[in-house]
Formats: structure tokens, C-alpha cells, sequence
């Protein structure tokens, strides 16, 4: 049996690693990360949005119903999209397009519809009461935080790694706003690398 893939959930807040389970750079030369719907069940998993036995219940959905699985997996990118484009608008000081910020409500929505607000511990969340094998689920919970991330009175500034071939977003907290990359062990080094390279040709 061939192991789930492991996704990067480093990027500061849930909606922007949904937005990064496409490497490479958009537009130019993107790398799908969800190939099917066992990946999206995966990441919903590893974010923490699915418990074990309610995953194990959307991959025998999907493989009962394999066309709507592909249908709830499109839409799921579709989203992911929206997400990206509204957070990078909003990065490089921009507007976000109207049909972006519909399509995120819209699905936010839907979750919300099926949710219900119950007390834990003296606290107040939002618990899914729909039904355990919608094939959508992690769709509306990536919804449902996105449009939450937009509502914060302190929207987090959120960069755009600076490198030619990664398009992934991350919350910058870092001093002044100066955050280039969305890791420094990843594209940074590489970075630094390629610098250090050129420095040594001219240098010889």
C-alpha cells in the first residue's frame, strides 16, 4: 500500500497551506500536489480537519463513488485558487476580485449549514454535524477558515516567496515585513547557494 503524501503545514495559518499544496510557479510551471481525492482526504488529515475514522469513511465514499469524488476534488482546487489569489492580492496591497471572495463565502456557507456551535470546557466552537462522508468536508472547513483568516480585525500580512520557481504564501511576522522566502531550509539555502555560486565564478 502506497504511504499518503506528507504536505507542508508550515506556512502560518490553514487556508494558506491549502493554497500551497501547489509547488513550483503559478503561473508559469505548477506542480499538482492533490492528484486525487485520497491526497485531499491526506492533507485534511494531517491539518488536523479529519479524525482517523471519519478519513477512512471519505475514501470508502470516494471509491464507492469515484466521479463525485473527482467532482468534490475540482472543487476543492477551485477554492484553493480563490484562497490564493485573494491572499496574494491582498499581500501585494491589492483588491481581490469580487468572484473570488463569492466563491470562498459561498463555500463557507455551505460548511457553516452544516455545523453546529456547541460548548466544550466553557468554550463555544463550531463542530461539523453533517454527514461523516461528505465528500466536501475538508472543502468547507478550508472555507470556513479562510473566511475567518479575512474577517480578523489584524488580517496577518501574508508574503509570497521570492523565489523564480515557488509561489508559496506564508504569515510574515518577521521585523519591518522583510520575510523572502517561504523557507529559509528550503528556497532560501538554495537562494544563498546560487549567490554564493555566481560570487565564486566571478571571483576565478
Amino acid at each position: 500500500m502506497t504511504p499518503p503524501r506528507q504536505f507542508d503545514l508550515g506556512s502560518g495559518a490553514l487556508p494558506l497551506d491549502f493554497a500551497n499544496t501547489v509547488s513550483g510557479s503559478r503561473p508559469a510551471s505548477p506542480r499538482e500536489l492533490l492528484l486525487d481525492y485520497d491526497d485531499l482526504v491526506a492533507w485534511g488529515l494531517q491539518a488536523c480537519l479529519l479524525a482517523e475514522a471519519d478519513a477512512a469513511k471519505l475514501r470508502a465514499e470516494a471509491k464507492r463513488h469515484p466521479q463525485a469524488a473527482r467532482r468534490a476534488l475540482e472543487r476543492a482546487r477551485d477554492l484553493r485558487e480563490a484562497i490564493y489569489r485573494v491572499f496574494t492580492a491582498r499581500g501585494a496591497a491589492g483588491s481581490p476580485e469580487a468572484s473570488d471572495i463569492a466563491l470562498i463565502g459561498a463555500a463557507a456557507g455551505e460548511g457553516f449549514a452544516r455545523s453546529s456551535l456547541v460548548e466544550r470546557d466553557g468554550r463555544y466552537a463550531w463542530t461539523w454535524s453533517g454527514a461523516r462522508d461528505d465528500l466536501d468536508r475538508v472543502r468547507y472547513a478550508v472555507a470556513r477558515a479562510a473566511s475567518e483568516l479575512l474577517q480578523e480585525d489584524d488580517v496577518p500580512i501574508v508574503g509570497e516567496c521570492a523565489s523564480d520557481t515557488c509561489t508559496w504564501l506564508f504569515v510574515d511576522t518577521s521585523k519591518n515585513h522583510s520575510r523572502r522566502w517561504c523557507s529559509m531550509s528550503d528556497c532560501g539555502n538554495r537562494a544563498k547557494a546560487r549567490r554564493h555560486y555566481a560570487r565564486t565564478r566571478t571571483t576565478n
